[in-house]
């Protein structure tokens, strides 16, 4: 149902006491911070939504901000259980141990540790979570059947990101969250990267890079910030409309995701994929391309007849993989001990 998270418990006579505990998931996005207060059995209780002008904000005004809006989320939700985890999920890469942003293509600031500095404000658990790794962790407790083992989700937005399941786990690096598709490289000192570097696979693949290519601004032109979907929509229409440096755009973002994935599927072997985010609206203009670009390469002639299966919205996925996450650690290190310690009446 709507506002509801569900996690994979076994189904028997039991009913999951709502009352039991209460998890938060933040989301940070370019210009946008989102809260959810969810309950034990998953149902969202109270929301929190804003502005925030991420990239002109300052380092300590930004963590602040996160944390008076935690604070006014858990205020207004004061009744009910104990809130015992936060996850919070950012754009960018975050460190292995998930307490800091490493990097974020939304604010010029780096290594914010969110996760010491609202523990030390609130008292409760922290993890920060790279946004497409949620995502991936979303989509497979959402079909299992197709993704319980592998899965590569791709985000199509201004940014490219991935999140990668292999062998039933998520992929996370030992020293970030790993999983940066985006910045892999399609052409070596190729077009300037919202990153600082050159030839990314975002480079020619996120929204702001088919909008230069389109207008045929040049390949070092800087990268635009924020580019709504709406512009996106209206350039995707002039592509079908019209052969011209619009439908070439939306081709070379094919190709270079084409080339991204055909690389990847050489290290881990083909695997299910689907592609999420605004970019999905394109995708009929896109994913020719994709596929030319697959054969070409040894990873890409194994796939077979690859699926892409297409999630216009990615926030609810992100929302969906924080409050997983947050409920799987209070079952597994708040309640499970406590269970695990109980003993049968009589025992010695």
């Amino acid at each position: 149902e709507p506002g509801e998270t569900r996690r994979g418990r076994p189904q028997v006579a039991l009913e999951t006491n709502p009352e039991a505990a209460r998890v938060v998931t933040v989301v940070l996005t370019l210009n946008a911070l989102s809260l959810s207060l969810i309950d034990y059995s998953g149902k969202t209780v109270a929301e929190r939504h804003c502005r925030l002008s991420t990239a002109t904000i300052g380092r300590r005004e930004l963590a602040d901000r996160v944390g008076d809006e935690l604070a006014t989320l858990l205020q207004g939700g004061a009744t009910g259980g104990p809130c015992l985890r936060v996850t919070m999920a950012v754009q960018g890469i975050v460190d292995a141990r998930e307490r800091e942003m490493l990097w974020s293509p939304i604010t010029p600031h780096t290594h914010i540790p969110f996760a010491d500095i609202l523990e030390a404000r609130f008292g409760i658990p922290v993890a920060v979570e790279n946004d497409c790794n949620m995502i991936a962790i979303a989509l497979r407790e959402r079909a299992p059947e197709r993704y319980r083992d592998n899965l590569v989700a791709i985000l199509l937005s201004n940014g490219i990101g991935m999140g990668l399941i292999l062998g039933g786990r998520l992929f996370t690096g030992t020293i970030s969250s790993g999983g940066e598709f985006g910045h892999m490289i399609h052409m070596p000192d190729g077009a300037l990267c919202r990153c600082g570097r050159h030839g990314c696979i975002e480079a020619y693949a996120g929204n702001y890079a088919i909008m230069r290519n389109a207008r045929m601004q040049g390949e070092w032109a800087l990268p635009e910030s924020d580019i709504s979907e709406q512009e996106m929509v209206a350039l995707a229409s002039e592509a079908r409309d019209t052969e011209g440096p619009e439908r070439e755009a939306f081709r070379k973002a094919g190709r270079a995701i084409g080339y991204g994935l055909g690389s990847l599927f050489a290290l881990i072997d083909p695997a299910p994929v689907a592609i999420v985010g605004p970019g999905t609206a394109a995708f009929d203009i896109i994913e020719p391309a994709i596929r030319d670009a697959l054969l070409n390469t040894a990873g890409g002639q194994d796939a077979g007849p690859l699926r892409f299966e297409l999630e216009l919205d990615e926030r609810p996925l992100i929302r969906a993989g924080c409050a997983h996450s947050a409920l799987a650690y209070v079952d597994a290190s708040v309640f499970a001990p406590q269970a695990g310690s109980l003993q049968p009446a009589g025992a010695a």
